[in-house]
């Protein structure tokens, strides 16, 4: 069912965007989240009865940008705590994410990665997902980054 929700959003963009009766994007962040210049923290497109939620990739950075944790499970719980802040923004939770990218530096870490994301998503119906092993971040401290996608109700 999440699937067909976002290729109708997806569509619905699309074919809104052809038309040029397109809804405008709605860009946020949170003044909760470290704020990389040059990039925006998310951006929602309204979909009709529903909006999807794109963020960029989360890293461990706290507000003043310093890193958080040495360890995956470290590092992964302020990446979501980062994922949070900026979906509330939209009335939205980790709950409502329904695609998720993981860039990590060492895959054998999965486990203790799982171990906070659970504490986050919907367990019930989880979010697709992708795990891809890096060879480095945008730091060689940084351990891991998480992309999100959420779909929330319109109001």
């Amino acid at each position: 069912m999440k699937k067909i929700l976002v290729l109708a959003c997806t569509a619905t963009f699309l074919f809104s965007f052809s038309q040029k009766k397109m809804n405008p994007a709605e860009y946020k962040s949170s003044p909760k989240v470290f704020d990389i210049k040059g990039l925006s923290q998310s951006v929602s497109i309204d979909c009709g009865s529903s909006r999807m939620i794109l963020l960029s990739g989360q890293v461990p950075l706290d507000l003043e940008g310093k890193l958080v944790g040495n360890t995956i499970e470290e590092q992964t719980q302020q990446v979501f705590r980062n994922i949070e802040n900026i979906l509330n923004e939209y009335g939205a939770t980790g709950k409502d994410i329904i695609k998720m990218v993981i860039y990590t530096t060492d895959i054998k870490k999965t486990p203790e990665f799982r171990k906070v994301r659970d504490l986050y998503v919907n367990l019930q119906n989880p979010p697709v997902s992708s795990l891809v092993e890096v060879s480095r971040l945008f730091r060689d401290d940084v351990l891991i980054e998480v992309e999100a996608t959420a779909v929330i109700k319109n109001k």
